[in-house]
Parts: structure tokens; sequence; C-alpha cells
């Protein structure tokens, strides 16, 4: 190695204080979380809340609101606490009852109260019920009504005998009698004081018959009339006798009704029922009636009481909506919105064999609940249930909820069931869901923009400052409270701010994963209990950290196993040509870890061809694909200026046997490349990555904490020898956050960490050979990777230029040759004509 890379290699090295980023504890201005104020909503979401808060006030329709965040950021916490605190300050909204319609009894009455009087008129009808039921019954027992009603009746009974008495008198004139009989009157002709029998009537003259027979149809005329007459009088006396019982029904409740009217005068809609209930009972008297059927099984009068009970229902009151124990506006969470759960349902009940339903049994949903305040919904929960999606957007659009089973909208014929009003709705929707899901709705659901105009975003990080460092502080001392844990010191608390900090991988940000903080303060809490300790310090923070990586790194244990044995080909120390150690990331979703893998690259005379084994075999996913791509273009731009890349060339990564996605590799495929075209090894015991570009500047990538940490524990297994380490692209030191056993081993010169801004930075580190800048000429140093790797192209192109010329001459002989075969000399035949063509 020349002194000038040795002074880059040292140059390029990380510094040990950069490798993490440390909160000094004696900094914070407390000493346990016990004096730190709990926060009452969340850390670092300004923008959020300010979305929220407007969302919620925000009366114009169509202002819904759509949180977008990743589960654990306090998102879901934030918005009830938030709606919870606006519904306080909003008015009760009204309840909803169902009440029978006596025109139209398929089609339920929508009646809306004051809330809490919806509960207090069902327990005013019931009362009503029990009361009519004793009051009836006693008023028709009463002798008043006894005398009154045998009045009419023998009223009737009297005119009934005037026009008979009538009648017969009319026959005697006639010279008949008449008599009643079962199948109705009969006149019989009368001589001498008695009836004429048949045998004498025929007997009878002709002249006398006949004259008979006018007389008889005389009487039949008179009977007619008095037929007609009675019939008259009993309809008349049919209507006396109800307008008797009507006027006692009514006189028995009339001081319930009164009541009643009185105390829900100022709701027209609850007045018309009233009424309505008042002309239907004079009609169902005997629904008021116990049932006294002498003689019936027992089983046959529970019936009957059973039928009596479903007609008096229709006078009840559903209360659909009951908002008495309400205090301002409600506040409806749905973990469970199906189609049923959200927009309510019709139910029904099994009677006398068959299934059958009434206003009673009209059921609220979420939307009917949350009316008149706010509904929250998960919406991956809202469209994993058939229906639910189309149901809402519907009642949001119409303004008004429609109580509909699906069986009513899919049947293959329509069914007579029941079709209650409408309730007329307004609420306020918040939804709840990734930023995926937002942008996916937004762009395939015409009516999405319209109904969630607020877009609440909730940040995955926030600055690592001092505000938000109290906020961390203040978030702890709240779990510790509400969960009874221990509280923390204030070593503790910082080391859990570090925490904050890995979680996202930046030296000037931290986590607003809540969540896995909240996790962590309690696990930690539970070791500080294990080491004896009242108070949790460090100790117990890194313990839990340490011991919930134990729990998760059973793979990445057994990776490391597969390396040290061997199974998997991985080395740490020598060189190699062609061969280096790239590094990826294995998500477990609550795991991650450094993987180290085998990237090795062969070279031959070609056409310019660079093949990734993986995409060929459909192994590469559309990022590494294009990562791969654009090693093609900074060979051309690098080096096929005066002369065509003449290579074929094949990288892969060796024992790889799952998809390779992701262009951090590609920095490291083109280090491969290099060695292979150059012919100068690899030190096996470094091993890379970054991405790279057409200009071979090297950008970031992810997971750099984790692929550091993962090589360096292979490295560990086989031996730490000073000379290993990891090139990392120089916009990722930002990102370092890495564990203190590696810092440590960097500290000791025993490992190292390069952060690299060019491709020439890194393959100079890789093999002590100096990258090389290009001269005014176009060629590079003698003894440079560079021109070492142009020498070796240039030769490749001049062998396939050469054996492209013998390939051409070659042709020409061979096309000499056939023709010399298809035109042979002439034969010695003594200067015989030679018929052959000329050439």
């Amino acid at each position: 190695m020349s002194g000038t890379t040795s002074e880059l290699v040292t140059q390029l090295r990380v510094p040990v204080d950069r490798l993490r980023r440390r909160l000094d504890p004696a900094t914070l201005p407390f000493q346990t979380t016990a004096e730190v104020e709990p926060i009452a909503g969340t850390v670092g979401q300004p923008r959020a809340l300010e979305a929220l808060e407007f969302g919620l006030e925000i009366t114009s329709y169509g202002y819904n609101v759509y949180v977008a965040g990743r589960p654990g950021s306090g998102r879901e916490s934030t918005v009830l606490r938030l709606v919870e605190q606006l519904a306080a300050t909003k008015p009760t909204p009204p309840d909803w009852i169902y009440v029978h319609n006596f025109q139209d009894p398929e089609r339920p009455i929508a009646i809306s109260l004051p809330a809490g009087r919806g509960a207090q008129l069902a327990r005013d009808m019931d009362e009503f019920l029990r009361a009519a039921q004793q009051a009836i019954p006693r008023a028709f027992e009463s002798e008043e009504y006894d005398r009154r009603r045998r009045a009419i009746i023998d009223r009737l009974n009297q005119e009934r005998e005037r026009l008979w008495e009538g009648v017969q008198q009319f026959a005697q004139q006639l010279g008949f009698a008449v008599e009643l009989t079962p199948a109705g009157v009969i006149s019989v002709p009368v001589v001498q004081g008695r009836p004429l029998a048949p045998e004498e009537y025929e007997r009878l003259p002709e002249p006398v018959r006949e004259e008979l027979e006018r007389r008889n149809q005389r009487i039949q005329d008179r009977v007619a009339d008095a037929l007609r007459e009675v019939r008259r009088l009993e309809r008349e006396t049919a209507e006396r006798l109800r307008q008797l019982d009507r006027e006692v029904a009514l006189f028995a409740v009339g001081g319930l009704f009164e009541e009643l009217r009185e105390r829900y005068q100022d709701i027209p809609q609850v007045l018309a029922f009233l009424d309505q209930v008042r002309e239907d009972i004079p009609e169902h008297l005997h629904d008021f009636f116990p049932p006294q059927v002498p003689g019936v099984p027992t089983p046959i009068a529970q019936l009957q009481a059973l039928q009596q009970q479903e007609h008096l229902a229709r006078y009840r009151i559903n209360v659909f909506v009951d908002n008495s124990q309400t205090q301002g506006a409600p506040v409806i969470f749905e973990r469970n919105p199906s189609y049923y759960n959200l927009v309510g349902r019709i139910d029904y009940r099994a009677t006398f064999g068959a299934m059958v339903t009434d206003f009673s049994q009209i059921r609220a949903g979420a939307l009917h609940r949350a009316n008149g305040g706010f509904l929250v919904l998960h919406v991956v929960e809202l469209l994993q249930n058939p229906f639910s999606w189309e149901a809402l957007k519907r009642a949001l659009i119409t303004r008004q909820v429609v109580i509909e089973n699906l069986g009513q909208q899919y049947a293959v014929l329509p069914t007579a069931t029941l079709r209650p009003d409408p309730i007329l709705l307004d609420v306020k929707v918040v939804l709840i869901g990734s930023p995926l899901l937002y942008y996916l709705l937004s762009a395939y659901d015409d009516d999405f923009r319209e109904l969630f105009r607020v877009r609440a975003d909730f940040a995955p990080d926030m600055d690592w400052d001092e505000q938000h460092v109290m906020g961390y502080a203040a978030f702890i001392s709240r779990v510790v409270r509400e969960q009874g844990l221990r509280h923390f010191d204030r070593s503790a608390v910082a080391r859990v701010i570090e925490f904050g900090a890995r979680q996202v991988e930046h030296q000037r940000k931290l986590s607003s994963q809540l969540l896995e903080i909240g996790n962590l303060v309690a696990e930690a809490s539970y070791w500080a209990g294990k080491a004896g300790r009242d108070i949790v310090t460090a100790e117990d923070v890194e313990t839990a950290i340490q011991k919930k990586r134990y729990r998760s790194d059973l793979i990445a244990e057994r990776i490391r196993e597969l390396i040290a044995e061997g199974t998997l080909k991985i080395e740490t120390r020598g060189a190699r040509v062609g061969v280096i150690n790239g590094l990826a990331v294995v998500d477990l979703g609550d795991f991650a870890f450094g993987k180290p893998s085998r990237v090795t690259a062969r070279i031959s005379l070609g056409r310019g061809n660079l093949i990734s084994i993986e995409r060929e075999i459909a192994l590469s996913g559309p990022i590494h694909s294009k990562g791969f791509l654009i090693l093609s273009n900074y060979l051309a731009g690098a080096y096929a200026q005066d002369f065509p890349l003449a290579i074929s060339a094949s990288i892969t990564f060796e024992q790889a046997y799952e998809e390779i996605e992701g262009d951090s590799a590609s920095s490291t495929e083109l280090y491969a490349l290099l060695s292979a075209l150059s012919g100068l090894p690899i030190k096996q015991g470094i091993a890379v990555t970054g991405s790279v570009n057409q200009y071979g500047e090297v950008q970031a990538i992810g997971g750099v904490n984790e692929k550091i940490e993962g090589f360096f524990a292979v490295c560990k297994a086989q031996g730490l020898t000073g000379e290993q380490g990891v090139i990392i692209p120089t916009a990722n030191v930002q990102h370092l956050m890495l564990d203190d056993e590696v810092i440590q081993a960097v500290a000791e010169g025993k490992f190292h960490i390069w952060a690299v801004d060019t491709v020439d930075q890194g393959i100079e580190i890789l093999t002590g050979v100096p990258a090389g800048e290009r001269q005014p000429d176009g060629t590079y140093p003698e003894g440079t990777v560079h021109r070492r790797v142009m020498d070796r192209l240039r030769e490749y192109a001049e062998r396939m230029r050469d054996f492209g010329r013998r390939d051409e001459r070659g042709e020409r002989d061979e096309a000499r040759a056939q023709e010399a075969a298809a035109d042979p000399e002439p034969a010695g035949n003594g200067g015989a004509e030679d018929d052959s063509p000329s050439s």
C-alpha cells in the first residue's frame, strides 16, 4: 500500500465519536421520572395535531378526516383523546325512536326527541299500557256501562217487536198468518180462523188462488221491508254499541292520554303518534281484556296471552338511539365495522313457527350511535368487511342512514319486509390507516377525496432536540404511572432516548413509534425488579434491549453458525480477485439483522454483455435490476470512449437462494467487477454496502447499523485481525447508532468503518492501490486501478478486433475455395475446345 493510499484509508475512517450519538444524563433537569409531569397527548406530531384540530372542528360537508401513520405511532390514542376532548364541549344529540305506523305498518316512523326523552317516552308508554289494561276492563264492568248497553239493546228489541207486530197485522188484514222459521218468514192463508192446508189450497178455484198469490206477494214485500229495517236498526245498534265502547274506553284512558300529551306537547311527532294510539285502542279493545276462555288447556291459554302481548306491542316504543347517559357528543370507536354493525339491521323472531318482524326489531348501527358526534374506524377493518365501505360512503353522501338488510338488496325476488324511515345523519368520521391505503383510495375511489378532505399525517420520527427529549421523559412518566411501573432515573431515560434514535437510524431524529418505546419501558421495569432495584437504571434498559434481541435473533444466530462451520462461505481474511463481501438486511417484522453475502465476478472476451445471474433466473427485484444496469453505463462512460467494451461479465450472489432486492449492493458488484478486470485482489476482511450512480458516486442505503453489526459478528466469530471493517456511504454516517461492542472494537483498532463518496475511494481501500484520476489525454496513471482496467479492456477490444479479422480472412479463403471447386482447370485433350464457362 502506497503512502498516499494509506493516508486516504486513514482519512476516510469514521471517528469513534461519530459512530453513535449519546445523551449525557447530567443534561436532563430531573433525577427520576417521578419529578416529570406525565404528558397528556402525544410527542412530536405538530403537523398531525394541527390537521386533526382543523378537521374535527370544521363543520362543512365532506371534511371528514383520514389519519395516516404507522401502527404504534400513537395515532389511535391521539385521535381518541382529541375527539373526546372536543366531544365534551359539544351539545348532546337527540334520541331516536321508532314507532308503529298505523296507516302503513311496513314503514315504521322515526321520531327525534331531546336526549333522554326517548327512554322516558318508552317508560311512559309501558306504564300507560299497564294502566290501560286495568282501567279499560274496570270501566266495562261498571253498572253504568251495563245499563247503557242494555238500553241500546232493549231499544233494538222493541223496534224489532214493533216491526214484527206491524207485519202480523198487515198479514191478518189480508187473511194470512206469518211465522218465523229457520228458513225465513213464511205466510199461510187463513180460512175461518185456521191455516189452510196445502191440499186444501190446491182444491181452491184458480181465481181464488191467484188472488191469494197477489196478497202473499204484498205480505212478502212488507216482510222484506221489515227485515231491511231490522238490519238497519241492528247496524245502528252496533254502531251505538261501538260508540259506547269507544266512549267508555276513551273515558277510561282519557286522563292517561292527557297526561302524556301535556308531557310531550313540545314534540308534534309524539303528539301525532299519541293521537293514532288513541284512535286505535277502541278498535282493539279485546287486547286489553285478560283471556277468559273456560276449559281451554293451559298451553293454548299461554299462546293466547302471547298473542295479546304481540298485539299490544304496537303501542310500545323502540328506543333506537338512547343518549340519556351521554355527556356531550357521542364518540364511537367501532373495531368490527361489519355492514350490520355499521348501518344497523332488522332482526327477526320466531312466532308460531314463522319468522316475523316489526318496528321493535330494528337495531341501531355505529353510524346511528355516533350521529351528532364522532365515529372512529380503522380503514383496514372497514375494507375487510364486505359492503361496509360502500355503505359508509352512501350514508355520508346522502347524509342519511337507510336500514336495509343485505337479503333485501341481493334477493332474486323482492320480499315484503319493513322499510323504516331513514335517519338523518350528522357525523364526523375519522379513518385511521396507512399512507399507502390513502394513496390507493385517492387514486381508485372517486368519492374518497370528496368525503375525506382532511389528511393528518403522523410522522415516523421527530427531531432530537430539548423539547422532544423532555417529551420522551414525560411519555415515560405517563407509561410508568398508567401501568404501575418503577420510575426511571435520568440515565435510564437517556438510554431510552438513544434507543429511539436507533429505531429510526438517525443521530438527529427520534422515533415516534411510541408503542415500541412503551414496550421497552415496561420490559426495563421488569428487569429492574429482577435485579432488586426500585428505580430503573440505564443498565436495566440495556438489559431489556439485549434480552429482546436474544429472544428474536434465533435465525441470525443460525446463519452465523453456518458461516462459522463453513457451510456458508464467507472469508474475513486474505484477498481474492473478483470476490467481495456484500451486506444485506433480513427483516423479520419485529427484528432485523445484517447478513454478509459473497459476491463474485467473472469476465471473458465478449461483446459488452454484463449478466446478473439472479436477474437471468428471475431472482432479482426491479430495484436490484436497475442498480445492476447502472454498472454497464458506468463502465461505458469511464472506459469505452475510444474502444468498445469487448467483454462478457457475470456477477452473482453466491449461495443466495431468495430474491435479491434493493440497490445497496450495486457498489459491491462494481467493486467485484473492477477487481476482476484489473486483476487486483480485494481484501476479504472488508465488507461493502452502498448504491452507486452512473458517475461512480456512492449513495446512501438503509439498515446501515444492522449491516455493520452483522459483519462484525461474523468477524468476531472468525477472529478480529485489526484489518477488518465495513465501507459505507458518507451520507450514512449520520445514521450510525451502533452497539457499544462495535464502538469499543473500533476504538481499540480491532475493527474499522470507512465512509466513502465515490467508487474510487472504495476500490482504493479494498485493493490498497490508488484508483487513479483521468489525465488530460484520457488515460490514467500507470499502476492505478483504472489504468489496469483500461489496459485490460483495450487488450480485450484488440483481441476481439483481431479475432474479427481472422474471421474475415477465413471467410474470404472459404469463398475462394468454393469458387475453385465450382470452376476446375481444363483437362489436357490436345487442344479440344473447352465448353466450360469462362471465369
